[in-house]
């Protein structure tokens, strides 16, 4: 029942405002909002839902085929779940104050409905298919919202590039899955899909198994992650949703489109588990993304853009402890205990809240700056916004992984630990290397933005944001600091990993990092008035951009030309020309018959009486022969 609540009344408010929100105006939003505060209170209900994977509805039967709304119940999806409406009603509620003078408010609030729809299917599929539709239809809502001031160009280019990059990626989803589908029988439902693994004819030690089908299926399925997690090299298409409105920013970044990818991940982490090959590329490119993100985030100057890169560093932090599990698995130090949590999924959880803090906070910055988003014009906010000031301040030190108080240094030091017992001493100080570089851009920003002086004249009249804009943030500082803490939610420690023990290293190292990143910081950015460093490298994003625009200009472009080239020489040409211009010229030669003379008429039927006379007599006898 609260299964069903959930996921279909997003879907009845979005289909209800935006097939009529011209009539409904500011009804809209209250069936928005409304809409989302009902789904969280269901949602609090389903946390003490018992395990189950049932059919909610019907889809496709064709003969022995059967593809069902099936509802996956476990730890990860309660847990996800409750991640995705809890954020997403803060954002509703935070939109009410930031959203209240556009024009276009209802359309706004039908897509994050359309959006809620969107994403809960993904947490709540039972099998690849549903969670496939579903994957599509975030990429669509995504678009609506990433695109909600298409009036401005780059909002455009924006939702068009995620929405084509995500393309890419869900392709190679699309593969794994009818990979899967051939091997399995048909059977898509995951719970049949990791008993195939793990004791049935797709085990390592069954009879024809094949390592390399096992491996392209895993890839397959984790360019999908790398779409819709913006991992490297499809990662460029983030940064640049930030052109959405900032409570989209926060939606998008937080807990919900992004972190998709990890969770399916998860989901399929009996596939990984079973390619070491795999494992450790999912490993190397998530811990590359992290680091090359973390570099690119120390020169950005638009507080959102900051806070975009970090996001990409962290998911590629999740996407390391995918691959490091798997791989720690294999050396036997997986996770020990009764149903463990995923350190992934434990990162993805408590990152939710403080980065979804974080980008709601900057909203309230960039709202009290008139739209003002460049770090370098605004300067002494904490004396005029004292409550965004300190909720930022939370948000930033559970970023940093601020030891033993702050939720983001318990799952930090989970995935490191799984980085350690890996047998990758590669990710590990990658991984390490990544925290430093964290506490070094987020002091950066929080130094910029909060102290010295204002430097313009929107920075010195900024005023706190209202309370409606307010109340989210306090809220999230909550869960930034006490999430990971013991008996904080029982349901939700479920998705807590044991503790590592043993790691005296782990724990000095990200001591370390966190000391160097922060020191390094406030040597450098205490009290200045412009960046006193300058890496064109980092701050134009390791010139990705203009590589993809000479690929596609000198790939797409020069494909396209020969491609039109044989267009027309074999298809207009050959296919449809050469044949007309053969039909014409027989025309023009049968019609030097057509003389319309009776002398010329006779001639021709006495010539052809000869030649019919001629092949009778001579011809025909000798082929009888």
């Amino acid at each position: 029942m609260h299964a069903s609540i959930i996921l279909l009344l997003p879907f009845f408010s979005a289909l209800l405002i935006l097939l009529g929100h011209r009539q409904l105006k500011g009804a809209a939003v209250l069936i928005s909002v409304g809409s989302s505060i009902i789904s969280f209170v269901a949602c609090l209900f389903f946390l003490a839902a018992d395990d189950d994977n049932r059919l909610l509805l019907p889809f496709i039967e064709v003969g022995t085929f059967n593809a069902g709304i099936d509802v996956l119940i476990d730890k990860q999806s309660r847990g996800m779940m409750f991640i995705v409406s809890f954020i997403g009603m803060l954002v509703h509620i935070f939109s009410l104050g930031y959203m209240k003078d556009d024009e276009s408010k209802p359309r706004f609030f039908g897509s994050l409905s359309l959006f809620m729809f969107s994403m809960t299917g993904i947490v709540l599929a039972g099998n690849l298919i549903m969670m496939f539709i579903f994957w599509e239809l975030v990429g669509l809502s995504s678009y609506l919202l990433i695109g909600h001031w298409y009036q401005k160009a780059s909002a455009a280019e924006a939702c068009k590039k995620a929405f084509l990059t995500n393309r890419i990626g869900d392709f190679g989803f699309m593969i794994g899955i009818l990979l899967l589908f051939g091997a399995n029988d048909g059977n898509l439902n995951l719970d049949d899909l990791a008993t195939a693994f793990k004791s049935g004819p797709l085990r390592p030690e069954a009879p024809g198994y094949s390592a390399g089908f096992t491996t392209a299926a895993a890839l397959c399925i984790f360019l999908g992650a790398v779409g819709k997690s913006a991992q490297f090299p499809l990662h460029v298409w983030l940064p640049d949703a930030m052109e959405g409105p900032t409570p989209v920013s926060a939606l998008i970044h937080a807990a919900t489109m992004v972190a998709a990818g990890v969770y399916m991940l998860v989901r399929v982490s009996f596939l990984v588990t079973a390619s070491p090959l795999a494992a450790e590329i999912i490993a190397g490119i998530g811990c590359f993304t992290a680091l090359l993100a973390a570099l690119m985030a120390t020169q950005q100057n638009d507080i959102k853009r900051v806070l975009a890169y970090s996001t990409l560093s962290q998911l590629g932090y999740m996407v390391m402890a995918v691959g490091a599990v798997a791989m720690a698995a294999q050396h036997g130090h997986g996770p020990h205990g009764p149903n463990p949590g995923h350190p992934a999924m434990f990162h993805l959880y408590t990152h939710a809240f403080f980065k979804a803090m974080l980008f709601l906070g900057s909203g309230a910055v960039i709202y009290a700056c008139h739209h003002e988003q460049d770090i370098w014009k605004m300067g002494g906010l904490r004396k005029h916004m004292p409550v965004t000031f300190w909720t930022f301040t939370i948000g930033t030190a559970a970023l940093m992984g601020f030891p033993w108080i702050t939720s983001g240094f318990y799952s930090k030091e989970a995935i490191l630990g799984t980085a350690f017992d890996s047998g990758c001493r590669i990710l590990f100080f990658a991984g390490a290397a990544t925290a430093a570089l964290t506490a070094f851009y987020m002091t950066r920003l929080w130094l910029v933005a909060f102290f010295g002086k204002p430097r313009t004249d929107a920075a010195h009249h900024a005023q706190e944001a209202p309370m409606v804009m307010i109340f989210p943030l306090a809220i999230l500082a909550i869960f930034s600091i006490f999430s990971a803490w013991n008996g904080f939610s029982a349901p939700l420690q479920a998705m807590k990993p044991p503790h590592v023990e043993g790691h005296a290293t782990v724990l000095v190292a990200s001591i370390i990092a966190l000391l160097l990143g922060v020191g390094a910081a406030i040597y450098l950015y205490r009290g200045k008035d412009k960046d006193p460093v300058s890496i064109k490298l980092f701050a134009n994003k390791f010139y990705f951009d203009e590589i993809y625009a000479v690929i596609v200009r000198v790939c797409q472009d020069r494909v396209a030309w020969i491609v039109t080239a044989l267009e027309r020489v074999f298809v207009d040409g050959i296919v449809a020309r050469l044949p007309a211009a053969i039909i014409a010229r027989l025309g023009a030669a049968t019609r030097m018959l057509q003389g319309g003379h009776l002398q010329g008429y006779t001639f021709l039927l006495g010539g052809g009486v000869i030649a019919v006379v001629y092949l009778l007599v001579f011809v025909l006898p000798r082929l009888g022969h």
